[in-house]
Order: C-alpha cells, then structure tokens, then sequence
C-alpha cells in the first residue's frame, strides 16, 4: 500500500483488509444492490447478476487473484477485486465505495491498488466490464490508463443500458 492510499484511507477514518470473513460476500453484494437501485435505477436482477459472478470463483480466492475489503466503524463499505480472466489477462471487479467514503481518493487508490497487484501477479493485462452511465467509475479507468475495447447495448437491469469493457496492457 503506497502513501497516498495510506493518507486516503486515514482522511476517510477507513481501513482496508485482505482476509475474506463470514458474511462479507454476502454484504458486498447487498451493498451493490442497494446502491446501484437507489442510485442508478437498476433492478433486482443486478443483485442477483453479482451474486452469480461471485459464485464464478473458488473461495478463498488463489494465489494470483484479491479482494480488497475497505472497512469504516467495523462495516463493510467498499470494494474492489482482481481474479484470473486467463493465465495472463487479470479481471478487475466489484468496485463500490458507500457514498461516505467517496470524494477521498480511494476510488483512485483502489484502482491503483489492483493494477498494482496484477502487475506484480505476473499479468499481462486487465480487463474490466462497467456500464456507460456509470460516469464516476468510467473516469477512474480512463485516468488509470484503461482504453474502451468494446461496447454492448440491450434491456439489462431494468432499462436500455450499455456495457462498456475496458482494457489496459501491463507490458
């Protein structure tokens, strides 16, 4: 962990761990559908869509692959993840911060965070799914070096969407 994620962590009174606890996938995705039906009008089968990609992967995860847990008053209030794509494409998900962590620079730190460890796992690449809208979150990507790849528009969660993949070359 770098200076900076330190100073955004200590300005926000967060803390952030690795070690995967009862119940914490079950919050992380609650907290995803709450926010994102409060704040973006998605619909309940997004909560269900993140629970089945938490269900993609073996728990506790491998060696290559992550999950940062980010913590203030003893409760789960944000996330960020890196799992194996391929044996040399890394996947970054589950970025959520609750809206009192936010404007601190963890977003940014949380990214960096990521890259950081992908690069040192041996990947060559990440890649990573978001949906247009999700302006915030498309702009951390892009300040990181993420270019937009691939774009898919349909009725998902409840509404006219796009998805929007970004990928970005460690090499």
């Amino acid at each position: 962990m770098d200076k900076d994620f330190r100073e955004a962590l200590s300005k926000a009174g967060a803390s952030v761990r690795h070690d995967v606890r009862p119940g914490d996938i079950g919050d992380i995705i609650s907290m995803h559908g709450q926010l994102y039906t409060r704040g973006h009008g998605y619909s309940l089968d997004f909560e269900a869509y993140v629970a089945k990609t938490f269900s993609a992967y073996p728990w506790p995860l491998a060696t290559r692959e992550r999950l940062w847990i980010v913590e203030k008053n003893g409760e789960l209030s944000g996330s960020i993840a890196i799992v194996r794509a391929s044996e040399t494409e890394a996947q970054l998900r589950w970025l959520l911060l609750s809206p009192a962590l936010r404007g601190f620079g963890l977003g940014t730190c949380l990214v960096e965070e990521a890259i950081a460890f992908s690069r040192s796992s041996g990947y060559r690449a990440v890649l990573l799914w978001t949906e247009a809208s999700l302006t915030t979150a498309t702009r951390l990507y892009r300040q990181a070096g993420f270019t937009l790849t691939q774009t898919r528009t349909g009725m998902t969660w409840g509404a006219q969407r796009t998805e929007e993949r970004y990928d970005l070359s460690l090499d």
